[in-house]
C-alpha cells in the first residue's frame, strides 16, 4: 500500500510539472511605430500587430500609455497559440509637437511586460513660425 501511495504521489508531481511547461509567448511585428510628419488633426490611429508563438492562450491584462494624449486599446479575448492579435493606439493629433510616447503591455506571456513606442511629429502647416514673422517685419522696415 505504501508503494502505491508513493507511485501516485510521484505521478501527480510529474503531471503538475509537465502541465506548467505550457506558456504563452508574444511576438510583435515591430515594437516602434513611426508616424513620420503628420498634419494637425490627421488620423492618429495606428496598430501594433502581434502573434502568440507559445503553446498556451495569451491574455493581455493591461495596456497603458505614458501620456493621456495616447489611448491604447487591448484585445478583449485571449489569443490562442498561433493566432494573431492587435493593440490599437490613438494619438491626439491636435497637439502640435514631436511624438515620443511609450505604451506598456502587461500579459501572461513568458515576458510579462513589454514596452512599445510611437514617434513622429505633428505639424500645423496653416500657422507661421515666429522666424517667418520676424523676417517679414525686418524686411518691411
Amino acid at each position: 500500500m505504501k508503494q502505491l501511495v508513493t507511485i501516485l504521489f510521484i505521478g501527480l508531481i510529474s503531471f503538475s510539472i509537465s502541465a506548467q511547461d505550457k506558456v504563452a509567448k508574444i511576438e510583435f511585428k515591430t515594437d516602434v511605430i513611426d508616424y513620420g510628419t503628420i498634419e494637425k488633426g490627421a488620423n492618429g490611429i495606428r496598430t501594433f500587430e502581434f502573434t502568440n508563438t507559445g503553446d498556451a492562450p495569451l491574455i493581455i491584462t493591461k495596456v497603458s500609455s505614458s501620456c493621456g494624449c495616447t489611448v491604447p486599446k487591448k484585445p478583449d479575448e485571449p489569443i490562442m497559440p498561433g493566432n494573431t492579435g492587435e493593440i490599437q493606439v490613438k494619438y491626439d493629433t491636435n497637439r502640435v509637437m514631436p511624438i515620443r510616447k511609450t505604451i506598456t503591455v502587461l500579459s501572461n506571456a513568458d515576458t510579462p511586460t513589454i514596452a512599445l513606442k510611437i514617434k513622429g511629429e505633428v505639424i500645423d502647416s496653416n500657422s507661421k513660425s515666429v522666424l517667418d514673422k520676424t523676417e517679414k517685419s525686418v524686411v518691411e522696415q
